[in-house]
């Protein structure tokens, strides 16, 4: 797997990471909180339920804070309090890699 050479973070708007083999993935935010990898989220969506309730007016949540977890990947602090999830920059590539492969543009 390719190794994350930068990090960079838009607190209102997404995410992006950027490999060592070129490609610089970038992730919306709202993807980003209805895709938390923690026990919790995951357990919601495996019963078909969203683990992020969206706000009204389609308002995306915010990023409170963010640490690097070690090489392994990222923590985040959302504006609704929630900070279980730790995205593993693995994890994260195959996202970018699978939607891109579907001919997904984003």
């Amino acid at each position: 797997m390719a190794e994350v050479i930068d990090v960079s973070i838009e607190r209102t708007q997404s995410v992006t990471v950027e490999f060592d083999d070129g490609v610089r993935a970038s992730f919306p935010l709202a993807d980003l909180r209805r895709a938390c990898p923690c026990a919790g989220c995951k357990g919601a969506r495996e019963q078909g339920r969203d683990p992020w309730t969206p706000r009204a007016g389609g308002v995306s949540p915010t990023i409170v804070d963010a640490e690097l977890v070690g090489a392994w990947g990222l923590s985040i602090r959302w504006d609704d309090g929630h900070d279980t999830g730790i995205y593993s920059w693995d994890g994260m590539r195959r996202w970018y890699d699978d939607d891109h492969a579907s001919g997904d543009p984003s």
